[in-house]
């Protein structure tokens, strides 16, 4: 399996500003640019004073432009660094981090790190889940971030997950877990005909009516696995969610939880492949 990318091979690639942008700007438009004025083919360069390129008729473009990154003054490489820093860590960063790093204020630490969970969230996506997929509730936030399905614990948000074995998770913030509300999930997200595994609760109780081979293990009386079934996936990637809030970012408002719930999806479906995720983040631009 390929590795990470090194903090030299970042260095080495991005040592600048303009080779952030001509980065961006060859993955956007291509090698040879035709111009829409024009029509001449390769004739943009670099304009000195602005982040952007010119053709030798005047007519400009300008990489960022239609990116997150376009409505910014902080430079190119900083957000190049912050997005390299995100996908070579495995609990995420604090902007406290990125404000220490980068050397900027921390309400611009706090803005663009909000940026980069929403476009890796957006970059993830959520195709539909099929083979065998792990469905389970869990309660994040309040003074613990542990604790099933928190009652009797105000502060806690429920947050619903689906996970395919081998493959993608994909999580839901909800209002609670009765059987309408996370059946409705499942039956827009999981393929029908898919095998669903779950714990004991009641709400899953008739997924087997709505055209999915259901089984359950009870862990009220410490059944882990029961034949084929078990949730141990969903809750190693529930473990890694709350050791990363507790340890990294301490608190996580329900406001602001989808985001981080997003960045930890990709994070988590694209551990196969750790050196795509820097690349993939940056081809989606």
């Amino acid at each position: 399996m390929a590795q990470s990318i090194t903090i030299q091979d970042f260095l080495a690639k991005f040592p600048d500003d303009d080779a952030c942008l001509a980065h961006l700007f060859k993955q956007r438009y291509g090698d040879n640019v035709t111009c829409e004025r024009c029509g001449e083919v390769g004739k943009f360069r670099k304009l000195s004073k602005m982040p952007a390129y010119t053709c030798n008729c005047g007519h400009h473009i300008h990489p960022m432009v239609g990116t997150p990154l376009g409505r910014t003054r902080v430079p190119l490489q900083k957000w190049f660094y912050a997005m390299y820093l995100f996908t070579t860590s495995r609990h995420g960063v604090p902007a406290k981090e990125l404000e220490r790093q980068l050397g900027v204020h921390y309400e611009t630490a706090w803005r663009m790190a909000h940026e980069l969970r929403k476009h890796m969230a957006k970059v993830d996506g959520d195709d539909q889940l099929s083979g065998h997929v792990e469905a389970d509730e869990t309660m994040i936030g309040g003074r613990h971030s542990g604790g099933k399905r928190g009652r009797g614990a105000p502060g806690k948000t429920v947050v619903f997950g689906m996970l395919e074995r081998q493959g993608d998770v994909m999580t839901r913030i909800v209002e609670n877990v009765r059987r309408v509300t996370l059946e409705a999930h499942i039956v827009e997200n999981v393929r029908n005909g898919a095998t669903v595994s779950t714990d004991e609760l009641k709400s899953y109780a008739k997924l087997a009516r709505l055209g999915y081979k259901h089984g359950a293990v009870n862990h009220s009386a410490e059944e882990w696995t029961r034949d084929v079934h078990h949730t141990n996936s969903l809750e190693g990637f529930w473990s890694l969610l709350k050791r990363s809030i507790r340890g990294t970012h301490v608190h996580v408002s329900r406001k602001h939880l989808t985001k981080y719930l997003g960045e930890f999806e990709f994070r988590w479906n694209s551990r196969h492949f750790p050196a795509m995720m820097f690349p993939r983040l940056l081809l989606s631009f």
